[in-house]
């Protein structure tokens, strides 16, 4: 078997490796294998390989790891939709328990569920959105009070 393919090979293991666990480790190793792997199609020897691979894999970890980490988290303010709301106050309007009931978030009514099980919330009281679920929202005692 020829060098290049298994280099392709390492690189498709780590890169499912990434899928499986996502923390933006395996993923930059991977691109190193890949870089190996044109390093050896090229015919370049096996120490130039493997120091394609080290030298790539170190930089890719400094360099590439922390951009795609800074751009997978997403800030507050950037949010979008359903999930804009986790963080909010909402007001109750039916009585909240681990069965449901109902509150106010932004102008609009939601479905809600307390998010612990043993509490509830009596109409009128004011909540924070700890979580929404499809179209429920799980709310939790209001920081403030």
């Amino acid at each position: 078997m020829s060098a290049w393919v298994i280099w392709v090979i390492v690189a498709a293991v780590l890169m499912a490796g990434e899928v499986l666990t996502m923390g933006f480790f395996l993923a930059p190793i991977g691109l190193a294998a890949a870089l190996a792997a044109i390093a050896a199609a090229l015919g370049l020897g096996a120490e130039i390989q493997f120091g394609v691979f080290i030298v790539g894999s170190i930089a890719s970890l400094l360099i590439v790891r922390p951009i795609a980490k800074k751009h997978l988290s997403v800030p507050e303010h950037s949010r979008t939709g359903a999930a804009r709301l986790v963080g909010t106050e909402a007001l109750v309007l039916q009585r909240v328990d681990r069965d449901g009931g109902r509150v106010k978030i932004g102008g609009e009514e939601w479905t809600a569920r307390a998010e612990d099980e043993s509490a509830s919330f009596d109409p009128g009281t004011r909540v924070q959105v700890s979580k929404i679920e499809g179209a429920t929202a799980l709310i939790s005692h209001h920081p403030k009070g």
